[in-house]
């Protein structure tokens, strides 16, 4: 979506500080470095030992998957009939991993039509649908286990995945079945510790062992982190490796062929989201044009972003020393605050311009029109700094 205000000879901008200066929009701007995203695809691409797919639900912007698929991504985790249909019109050819567990009929049926052919379930119920449906043929059926792993933002084991003991079952049923067995887990989201992984794939050594079943696959999920704080970047290098070194020491020679579904890691670092400073109050608490209804949505649940930037109308940078202050969102809802306080230069002033780093995960993708505001446009940049 183009802004309004914005030339339309315009369609690049060298950086978020151009657009500012540019346009000094009223409402939130979210830009998109392609070079970034390709960067960070060749760190999965050369770095990860196994295949790596995109989960699409993070971010499905039609120019972010081309970008992708330009980068050399040929598969991609998809969670509903329009992601699998986005993925077919986007990227045919490529791989799409059904990776949801819980699906209806429908769903089911849909995907088969489309010619999916790589399903994961974490239920003897949602197998037997599969059982129904799906051919096995040339079908791959993916195990989902979890554990009380700790490391990660939020654990996604309170939703989906198996126990062991379950998991081991499900593998050996559809290998019973003839489709291909495989597993697959997700260890949560923004991973910093690659200790999660390690955990995960050695029980997944022992849930082959009490199948009596070797996998084909072993999808180690998503949950790489982005560069959400200032001065700790992701150490992508050393997760790759961990996962490389665990998986040959628990498999040896059967080790299974390994996939990955980085998200967060891929997109998020590649964008970032331009706001602007409603008002402020004596009390130092701050209301900007966006919040936790917007792009902003996924902040009270994971920890505030703190490699932000505070630019005057003009362009220059604010370079007061920071101290904490609370940031409201736009509506009028009294939970539309970001938790805890964000430090922030003291020379702010209202109609300054906040710029949150690394903001391309669950943003935009989740921005709603929440009390009439969250009207948010895409441009594309250069460079993010």
């Amino acid at each position: 979506m183009r802004m309004n205000d914005v030339p339309e000879t315009r369609t690049v901008w060298q950086n978020p500080v151009e657009v500012i200066r540019a346009l000094k929009p009223e409402h939130p701007v979210m830009v998109f470095a392609p070079s970034v995203l390709e960067g960070i695809a060749r760190t999965y691409l050369q770095g990860f030992p196994g295949m790596v797919t995109y989960a699409v639900k993070a971010n499905p912007d039609e120019s972010l998957i081309r970008a992708l698929v330009g980068a050399g991504i040929k598969g991609f985790d998809v969670a509903s009939p329009f992601e699998i249909d986005l993925i077919g019109r986007l990227a045919p050819g490529a791989a799409r991993h059904y990776h949801n567990p819980i699906r209806s009929q429908a769903e089911i049926a849909h995907a088969v039509r489309a010619g999916v052919t790589a399903w994961s379930v974490d239920c003897h119920s949602e197998l037997q649908k599969l059982f129904d449906a799906v051919p096995p043929e040339g079908c791959e059926i993916s195990a989902r286990f979890k554990l009380p792993v700790l490391g990660a933002a939020y654990d996604f084991g309170s939703k989906f995945g198996a126990s062991p003991e379950v998991t081991a079952e499900l593998l050996k049923a559809a290998a019973e079945r003839g489709y291909t067995p495989s597993l697959t887990f997700h260890p949560g989201t923004q991973c910093t510790d690659p200790a999660a992984w390690e955990t995960y794939i050695r029980i997944a050594g022992e849930i082959c062992d009490a199948a009596g079943v070797r996998a084909q696959r072993l999808n180690v999920g998503g949950g790489f982190p982005s560069h959400r704080v200032i001065g700790i970047e992701p150490d992508r290098q050393a997760i790759f490796a961990l996962i490389a070194e665990v998986t040959a020491q628990v498999f040896g020679e059967n080790a299974p062929e390994l996939v990955c579904e980085p998200g967060r890691g891929l997109c998020a670092d590649a964008f970032a989201l331009i706001t602007r400073v409603r008002g402020l109050r004596p009390d130092g608490s701050v209301f900007l044009n966006d919040g936790t209804y917007g792009g902003l949505s996924e902040l009270p649940l994971i920890g505030n972003i703190d490699r932000i930037q505070v630019f005057t109308p003009e362009g220059a940078p604010r370079r007061g020393d920071p101290h904490g202050h609370v940031i409201f969102g736009p509506t009028c809802d009294s939970v539309d605050r970001l938790p805890g306080e964000v430090a922030l230069p003291d020379d702010i002033a209202d109609g300054d311009f906040v710029v949150f780093h690394s903001a391309g995960a669950y943003s935009s993708a989740t921005n709603t029109r929440f009390n009439g505001f969250g009207q948010m446009s895409q441009l594309t940049v250069k460079e993010l700094e």
